[in-house]
């Protein structure tokens, strides 16, 4: 008979089985590493659609980070400018509060969306450049989105 971790073998009878269940439940909820000859999974995968940004950067493109890859121009800095904005308990891609008070000017007519999974994850945000705000936060993540409209010798540029 195969001995019960110690925890286990002071209970007796029906209890230690109803506990021994319960360590092995919890142990199924993770998952298990890639076994020899398995792919192993991809870390954080999005899919990047831009359009009307010019300057031959609309189109669709996929980013896999940890490892990095995909069809995306710069994927290497396309991931690092996510990483920059990931914060434990905040979304990187969350959207201006309501409240804040935004510049009233225009960037242009570039929309984004991205979807997939960041940090494990979902992700679905769409991004323009509506306002002073839109423009400051689809700025934090160029390269993963294309810089556009600054002028040459602007700040940033």
């Amino acid at each position: 008979m195969t001995a019960l971790p110690s925890a286990l073998s002071s209970v007796p009878g029906r209890r230690g089985l109803v506990a021994l269940a319960a360590v092995l439940a919890s142990l199924a909820a993770f998952p298990s590493p890639a076994r020899a000859g398995e792919p192993v999974p991809h870390g954080d995968r999005l899919t990047v659609t831009v359009r009307d940004a010019g300057g031959g950067a609309d189109g669709t493109y996929e980013v896999r980070c940890r490892p990095s890859g995909g069809t995306h121009p710069d994927p290497d800095a396309a991931c690092a400018a996510v990483e920059r904005r990931t914060r434990w308990g905040r979304d990187a891609f969350a959207p201006a509060p309501r409240d804040t008070v935004c510049t009233m000017q225009y960037g242009g007519p570039a929309t984004a969306r991205i979807t997939g999974t960041w940090a494990g994850r979902p992700v679905d945000a769409t991004y323009d450049r509506a306002n002073g705000c839109a423009i400051e936060r689809w700025d934090r993540l160029v390269p993963l989105l294309p810089e556009v409209g600054r002028a040459p010798g602007a700040p940033g540029a």
